[in-house]
């Protein structure tokens, strides 16, 4: 018998800010570096002091290498030149060479406005002027409201360690990241999607060990690596509290051909010294900037951020960005690189008790594909259980117990519809487009849509709606339209596996990128006089109108873009249908309930029109990396769930 208690309540998110200009530090927390003013006396600093400076130790007989001393080492750069504040080089153009600025102007007219009032109400005598020493101070001007120029925050200085946190805290955070990196991925796709009229066109405590990332400038705007170019981030010395430069993170691309990578033991070659257009060394490499950085991190024992970049052909760059975990420096020294000239070399070892690495976790999914029983040779019991019904193989995996049940339920790849609710008026509705190529703006199906369509090119979806329309059978565009995703079926490789904390769960062996169409959630559909009886047996029942609309966090970008206006959606009517997968289902009715999920429910129409019984459609709500498990919010937790998880 079903319970039918009220949805749990979502993790708490915080408010969504405004601004008049786009804006990508979405997150509401600082980044980590060290506060610039100095430590206050009651408390001291915030880094030990590094330690004493030992004498050189001469190197090996078989190590062609050169030592670098401790005193070498705590060699601070050298100060930079006062500038030089006469009234020469203070010396500025006459106005009549400067350009017109519309925001100086408004800035004036607000000065003179100000002004006006100042002397009317000092007239007045309202105003009583009192001696201040500081008489010659300047006055800050602040630019009028209409004005749209903002300030860029600088990165704060701040040195925040994260050392653990609770179940709630992480699904807080957790979910904080995720809208950053939705808004991200939604405002990237808005602002390349193509103009289809023109037809043309410490860890880081919200980070999970293992996440992927398609840019580097997402790494920026999460705070994970703030350097868009650079592989060593850190906080400079004049930021820092001890007066010293201390390394955050680095980024191991295979740039340098003196790297070594063993995985849990890291050889990283410093940066410096490279000919920008032969990409190998041309001169000795200096300890300073980020080399110097990485030194003091090892006298602190600070520890690093590793983010690996690993080529992969589903990347838009042609890279993928994993972040592996936290490093220790544990040594350092300057060696003979193999252009000839000299290298700074850092051993650096992962720290134990993290996650599996991403990177291990990749290329064990890429062994999985070519040789199965290479990396797994006992566990599988099915190696498809769709029987070919999926246009990708489903696998089944079991190595916990001797469970085997979703083996004993008849694979339905497609839901099962009641002919009353897809036949007569709802089967053609109104019909579909008469595009002769690919469907364009203006198009029967774009105006169901609001008059745009719900997908890019690589068919990644644009913004969550109550209900996307796609090109159906009644359409006379081509396969290869646009319009055309979900209904195409699976295109992951995806497997069933056995857990002893969730019970039943979905994993995929292909990197899933966010707004990526996975599967569909399928088994017979039942009326709601039909699902009343259904219920009454004990049957597990699938309820649609259960599950959150987390479809409204896709594609909301107002925390960046305030001025976007979304398209207006049709009215999506009450869905009181039911799906028994009691008897039949997919791989869908596997995956595990999380109240931070990583996959989303997508109502979609294609191959009827009746909207009150659409086709459920499950999404990637972030990149979900290889061998990761997917989860979804049921919006509550009843029988028919833990059905499905045991």
């Amino acid at each position: 018998m079903e319970m039918d208690s009220s949805p749990s309540s979502s993790a708490p998110s915080s408010p969504a800010g405004s601004s008049d200009s786009i804006d990508l530090n979405f997150l509401p927390f600082l980044k980590r570096e060290p506060k610039s003013e100095p430590p206050s006396p009651e408390r001291g600093p915030l880094l030990p002091p590094p330690p004493a400076a030992a004498p050189p130790v001469p190197p090996p007989a078989h190590q062609q290498h050169v030592p670098v001393t401790g005193a070498s080492a705590s060699t601070a750069p050298p100060t930079p030149p006062t500038p030089d504040l006469s009234s020469a080089s203070m010396m500025t153009p006459p106005l009549q060479s400067l350009p017109p600025n519309p925001d100086e102007d408004s800035v004036l007219r607000e000065y003179i406005r100000l002004a006006s009032i100042f002397h009317q109400l000092a007239g007045a005598g309202a105003i009583v002027p009192a001696p201040a020493p500081e008489a010659t101070a300047l006055a800050v001007v602040q630019p009028a409201s209409g004005s749209a120029v903002k300030k860029r925050k600088p990165r704060s200085s701040e040195l925040v360690r994260v050392s653990s946190l609770g179940v709630r805290d992480q699904i807080y955070f957790r979910d904080l990241v995720r809208r950053a990196r939705i808004t991200f991925e939604c405002l990237r796709g808005l602002l390349l999607r193509d103009d289809d009229r023109a037809e043309t066109l410490g860890h880081h405590g919200r980070i999970s060990v293992g996440d992927a990332f398609f840019f580097r400038m997402e790494l920026c705007v999460l705070g994970v690596h703030g350097q868009v170019q650079a592989g060593i981030d850190y906080v400079s010395a004049g930021q820092s509290a001890s007066g010293e430069p201390i390394a955050t993170s680095i980024i191991v691309s295979g740039g340098y051909e003196d790297d070594e990578d063993r995985g849990d033991i890291l050889v990283y070659t410093g940066h410096g010294g490279r000919d920008p257009n032969l990409h190998k060394h041309c001169i000795d490499q200096k300890l300073q900037g980020g080399n110097l950085a990485l030194e003091r991190s090892m006298a602190y024992g600070i520890e690093i951020r590793v983010i690996r970049a690993v080529k992969s052909r589903c990347s838009p760059v042609g890279k993928v960005y994993f972040y592996d975990g936290l490093y220790k420096v544990v040594d350092y020294w300057l060696d003979r690189g193999k252009a000839g000239f000299g290298v700074y070399k850092y051993k650096m070892m992962r720290i134990e008790g993290q996650e599996p690495m991403g990177t291990v976790n990749y290329q064990l999914a890429e062994q999985l594909k070519v040789d199965v029983f290479s990396v797994r040779p006992t566990g599988y019991l099915s190696f498809d259980i769709s029987m070919g019904r999926e246009i990708m193989p489903v696998a089944l995996y079991n190595d916990v117990d001797d469970e085997r049940d979703p083996t004993l339920f008849e694979y339905l790849a497609r839901p099962i519809f009641p002919t009353s609710a897809v036949q007569g008026k709802f089967a053609e509705g109104g019909g579909g487009c008469d595009c002769a190529g690919n469907c364009s703006i203006g198009c029967n199906c774009a105006g169901r849509n609001g008059g745009e369509f719900g997908y890019d090119k690589t068919g990644a979806l644009l913004r969550g709606k109550p209900l996307v329309y796609e090109c159906g059978p009644y359409c006379s565009c081509p396969p290869s339209c646009p319009n055309r995703v979900s209904q195409k079926g699976l295109q992951h490789r995806l497997e069933v596996f056995r857990s002893r904390e969730t019970g039943w769960g979905v994993r995929s062996l292909d990197l899933i990128k966010a707004g990526t169409f996975i599967c569909e959630f399928s088994g017979i559909v039942l009326t709601p006089q039909q699902s009343k009886i259904v219920a009454e047996n004990g049957d597990c029942l699938v309820r649609p109108n259960r599950f959150p609309p987390r479809w409204l966090d896709w594609g909301y970008i107002s925390d960046v873009y305030p001025e976007y206006v979304a398209p207006d959606q049709p009215a999506h009517p009450e869905l009181n249908f039911a799906i028994d997968v009691s008897r039949a289902r997919n791989v869908a009715c596997y995956f595990s309930h999380s109240c931070s999920p990583n996959v989303f429910v997508q109502f979609v129409m294609f191959d009827h029109y009746n909207a009150a019984y659409p086709h459920l459609m499950i999404f990637a709500m972030e990149n979900i990396p290889p061998l990761r498990e997917l989860s979804i919010d049921y919006g509550m937790i009843d029988e028919w769930v833990e059905k499905l998880t045991m």
